[in-house]
């Protein structure tokens, strides 16, 4: 079983890291594309609509927002699997395990927040965006942590991973109570309908993944209809899906690797080139240090840091968890500041906080872009000042780095 863990662990960094790159080069190339001839034939795609009906029922969104509520609510399951994945046998399933990264995750979105609604007291109108650089981008920050090579501690992977996925728990509440709209008592009943199917699949063990993807279909569909972020229909159906079914079989373990690609290499790309483009003309200092990106940018760059590191640091101190083997406090300020690389889920919460207002969704990318790319450089050079020049195994052994 240790073993198993430990493969999938492995596996999970390698293609989260793997990923994270790739997300790289799609944000890069949508500034590119976003400030360069092709402009209005990226902006003006985004924005066209596609209807799909069936007789009275349609939905009817511009391609951006399929890619946001449809997309990424696979995303959001993968999420979830992860989530119950870790919480049963993996970084999440003991106190001695969970203590460290819960509470450096907790100071993590907490001082962000404050951080945010300290710099923006005075803009009622951008105060919805509290929750925008309290997110972490796993993939982004694997991604980077991926450049330094076996230098990095696996403990210092683990630790990094486990504090996203409570991250990712907390965003995810945080969706569900600040960022849905006005509810359909109808539609949330035929999405409680669907669920209470997917349960009742689980209950009976089957070891196919077709019901699950169906079920959970038609419950986003209910979802997407009833003011709840349809996305969270994704995290709900991933929740239902059993870690061993019928014969023996891992049917989440299955699922979380067979999508991984898909979401590591497809879906998060797609989303990150669908969002990260803005226009850069016209803009000056003066635009970076108003209120709503500043605000973003010193969240993630300054929130993260005192949040994370802080609250491990008290957290040791105090006795209430441990530092892991391998793991120096240097490597854990490295490690907060690649924490606040924010990117995928603070423009996801930005989208949200701001449907209406298509200058602060700009504002926000350049808060999220600027925040993220900082903090970004500023944890790589740090962790790789603070990391040994030899590669430190799990049994304590050496690999020399060429």
């Amino acid at each position: 079983m240790i073993d198993k863990v430990g493969l999938a662990l492995k596996d999970f960094l390698k293609q989260e890291s793997a990923g994270g790159i790739v997300l790289i080069v799609a944000a890069a190339l949508a500034l590119v594309v976003a400030n360069s001839p092709l402009a209005s034939g990226y902006f003006g795609t985004l924005g066209t609509y596609l209807n799909l009906s069936f007789g009275d029922f349609s939905i009817n969104k511009p391609l951006l927002l399929w890619i946001n509520d449809g997309l990424m609510a696979v995303f959001f399951f993968l999420i979830g699997l992860e989530v119950k994945r870790e919480v049963i046998e993996g970084q999440l399933s003991s106190w001695d395990k969970a203590s460290l990264p819960l509470v450096a995750a907790i100071g993590g979105m907490a001082i962000p927040a404050l951080v945010f609604l300290g710099i923006n007291s005075g803009e009622p109108a951008n105060q919805a965006g509290w929750a925008i650089p309290a997110a972490t981008d796993i993939a982004f920050a694997l991604g980077i942590l991926s450049l330094l090579g076996p230098r990095v501690p696996v403990a210092l992977k683990a630790l990094l991973l486990a504090i996203a996925v409570i991250d990712d728990i907390g965003a995810i509440t945080i969706i569900a109570l600040f960022y849905s709209g006005t509810l359909d008592t109808d539609m949330l009943i035929g999405g409680a309908i669907a669920f209470a199917a997917l349960i009742a699949v689980n209950r009976m063990r089957i070891g196919s993944s077709i019901p699950y993807v169906l079920l959970t279909i038609i419950m986003w569909v209910f979802i997407l209809k009833s003011g709840v972020h349809a996305t969270l229909a994704g995290v709900a159906a991933a929740m239902t899906v059993p870690m061993v079914a019928r014969g023996e079989v891992r049917l989440l373990e299955h699922m979380e690797h067979g999508l991984h690609k898909w979401v590591a290499f497809l879906i998060i790309p797609i989303f990150g080139f669908a969002n990260a483009g803005v226009s850069l003309t016209g803009i000056s200092p003066a635009d970076l240090a108003a209120p709503l990106p500043l605000g973003i940018a010193l969240g993630l760059l300054i929130g993260k840091q005192i949040g994370i590191f802080g609250f491990a640091f008290a957290a040791v101190k105090l006795g209430f968890a441990k530092l892991p083997e391998h793991v120096n406090w240097r490597q854990i300020h490295g490690l907060s500041l690649l924490a606040a690389i924010g990117f995928t889920m603070s423009l996801f919460i930005g989208n949200l906080a701001f449907p209406d207002s298509a200058e602060q969704v700009d504002a926000v990318k350049l808060g999220v872009l600027s925040g993220s790319l900082v903090s970004a450089l500023a944890g790589f050079f740090l962790l790789k000042g603070a990391l040994p020049k030899e590669g430190v195994q799990p049994n304590g052994g050496t690999t020399k780095v060429a």
